[in-house]
């Protein structure tokens, strides 16, 4: 049930079947795994979004057609993500078809998103092709990624450690920061919003002949709420700096070099185990990287990148302090003929965790080979991997998948594969860690029937995945803490259905996916702790007198706090309202209210979440 305390009967349920499968153009998300267009139709990205260029370059790590890719993908430019509304970039992704949020109070506090049910640290993230994680809990600190500076999201479901090594059991996130291009074009926005939150933005870009550059700047604070009104009646707010540069000189036809860097700096209040202790965390999340790309022939390119991504967490008064700092190096070379591509590549990444009195490294030496094949209604695309990790040996994975376009419009996939993550090395060297964990691993199997004609799209994708070897935190063991160690004492099984659409009828845009889900520990049968069975996601907009007038509606069941099924998080139901006019040539108006109806939910046990809010933003980007 959606709600804790009531049913839908069977007549709502058909109808928000229906709506989930229905949706429009102006969607805020689409799957790019529908086949190349037949008879005049157009594909679906130029149909939900038509400011994306027609590649993407997740999933394999190269520019592709989309009609090339065989995975289950989402993708988001600079407009959708603008328009949105989102006050962090965890907000604007789960409403994306298959991930989840789970939160211990407000933006800035302890942030987690669960892929198709996953844990966090199972989908690797990248900023700009610059890895990003902690060897601390594992995972991308999202609390810690700023939203201001990104232009594009691409979301990959299913496992790509074939391609891109330990971590992308669940899949992949590459985010990407504003890149230049055309004349010199600044901006400066605004905004206000309830509990006086308030964001002040600028920056500029642009093209000069073989440069281009890119440059911003945001500064966002609220005076936040009362995460835990019962244990610690304060408010928790938050105050964040950031700022993204990326600078691009094609050296000749042939050659070309970039440069990116972010950086972000967020301080939030959050409640803690202490009562009437105003607890506050300093988190700092920064990225470099370099890469050069080369033509040599019409067939043969080569890339070599090299970057750095460096985070830190720090809370005071009770005294805590991690950082991870990450290096990875790439030597990827591509080999295209007809509608053959070859891949090979080398890569090096290093780990390093300080966190008193942690002070560890490691590193993993990688190839990787991968085949794609496009030709008739035939698509086909293989991967496979080595890594040598300095602690734990070799770790092979690899993937197959394959589409067939059975009739215009029409495509049925299949995909299996392999995927690992190794420990954290807070896991491994912490006064709670034990040197004799192994490394987790998975396997992969789904199948997907996809359709697009004119406007309209149709996706539906069962998955099952097998963990194996899950690090859980348990009771006293090897470690000697006496409040728990941790251990490869889990296996989990995620199997589900996605099920997603777009559709127009007359001025109305729908768009909507439901997630039918069943996340659950191997060996007990209970379902993972924050993860619901059931999520339904909707939206609608439409032009009214030159406005962009909109509603979402997501739906969540019941979820469980704790892994023996004990402690209920209920169901919730969620309405959004948005509009957006331009108000003058330049100037463009944005306004929100989230949670329309003051719905009182918790995605963690204890920590409430923000009730009725509203945000309006101006923005001034001359053209």
């Amino acid at each position: 049930m959606f709600h804790s305390k009531q049913r839908l009967s069977a007549a709502p349920r058909r109808i928000a079947l229906a709506c989930a499968l229905a949706a429009a153009g102006g969607a805020h998300a689409q799957t790019a795994t529908d086949p190349a267009p037949a008879d005049g139709a157009v594909t679906v990205a130029q149909l939900a979004a038509p400011s994306l260029p027609d590649t993407i370059v997740t999933a394999n790590r190269v520019a592709q057609p989309l009609t090339d890719v065989l995975a289950d993908v989402t993708l988001l430019d600079e407009r959708q993500i603008r328009d949105s509304g989102a006050v962090t970039i965890a907000d604007l992704l789960q409403r994306q078809p298959g991930l989840e949020l789970s939160r211990n109070g407000g933006p800035g506090t302890t942030t987690s998103l669960f892929m198709r049910g996953a844990e966090n640290r199972f989908t690797a993230v990248y900023i700009d092709g610059v890895r990003v994680d902690t060897q601390a809990t594992g995972g991308a600190p999202w609390e810690a990624i700023a939203l201001g500076q990104v232009e594009r999201i691409e979301i990959v479901r299913g496992p790509a450690a074939a391609v891109y090594g330990s971590d992308a059991i669940a899949g992949v996130v590459q985010i990407f920061t504003k890149k230049g291009d055309g004349p010199f074009s600044p901006y400066v926005g605004l905004g206000v919003g309830s509990r006086r939150t308030g964001k002040l933005e600028a920056g500029f870009s642009g093209k000069n002949g073989a440069l281009d550059y890119a440059l911003g700047a945001a500064r966002d604070l609220s005076r936040g709420f009362n995460s835990r009104p019962d244990a610690n009646p304060d408010l928790d707010g938050y105050r964040q700096t950031s700022a993204s540069g990326r600078l691009g000189v094609q050296l000749n036809d042939d050659h070309r070099i970039d440069l990116s860097a972010t950086s972000s700096h967020i301080k939030a209040g959050y409640d803690g185990f202490t009562p009437d202790l105003h607890d506050v965390s300093d988190s700092r999340l920064s990225t470099l990287g370099a890469s050069w790309s080369g033509q040599w022939t019409k067939n043969f390119s080569t890339r070599l990148s090299v970057s750095e991504s460096q985070q830190r967490y720090e809370t005071e008064p009770s005294p805590y302090l991690t950082k991870t700092t990450l290096r990875n190096v790439l030597l990827q070379n591509e080999w295209r003929q007809g509608g053959h591509l070859v891949t090979a590549a080398l890569e090096r990444r290093e780990d390093h965790l300080t966190n008193d009195p942690i002070d560890q490294s490691r590193h993993q030496d990688a190839i990787a080979l991968g085949y794609g094949y496009t030709g008739g209604p035939h698509t086909l695309q293989v991967n496979l991997r080595h890594d040598r990790d300095s602690e734990f040996g070799g770790q092979t994975t690899g993937g197959v998948a394959y589409g067939y376009s059975f009739a215009p419009g029409w495509r049925v996939t299949g995909a299996v594969g392999t995927a690992f993550r190794v420990p954290t090395l807070y896991q491994r060297f912490s006064e709670y860690g034990y040197g004799g964990l192994q490394p987790e691993k998975s396997r992969n199997l789904e199948l997907g029937l996809h359709w697009a004609d004119h406007g309209s799209r149709f996706g539906i994708v069962a998955y099952r995945n097998r963990v194996t070897d899950l690090i859980t935190f348990g009771a006293a063991g090897p470690c000697g803490s006496l409040y728990g160690c941790y251990a490869n004492t889990g296996r989990a099984v995620l199997r589900g259905v996605t099920i997603s659409g777009a559709h127009k009828f007359g001025p109305v845009n729908l768009a909507g996916s439901l997630d039918l889900q069943d996340p659950h520990d191997a060996a007990t049968g209970k379902l993972l702790a924050r993860r619901a069975k059931r999520i339904l996601k909707l939206n609608a907009d439409t032009r009214v007198a030159g406005w962009t007038l909109g509603a979402e509606w997501l739906a969540s069941s019941k979820r469980y706090d704790n892994a023996a099924n004990t402690n209920v998080l209920g169901g919730y139901g969620l309405v959004n309202l948005y509009a957006s006019t331009t108000v003058a040539r330049e100037w463009q108006l944005l306004a929100r209210i989230d949670n329309l109806g003051d719905k009182a939910y918790q995605l963690a046990r204890g920590y409430a979440t923000p009730g009725r809010s509203f945000y309006v933003g101006l923005r001034w980007s001359p053209k």
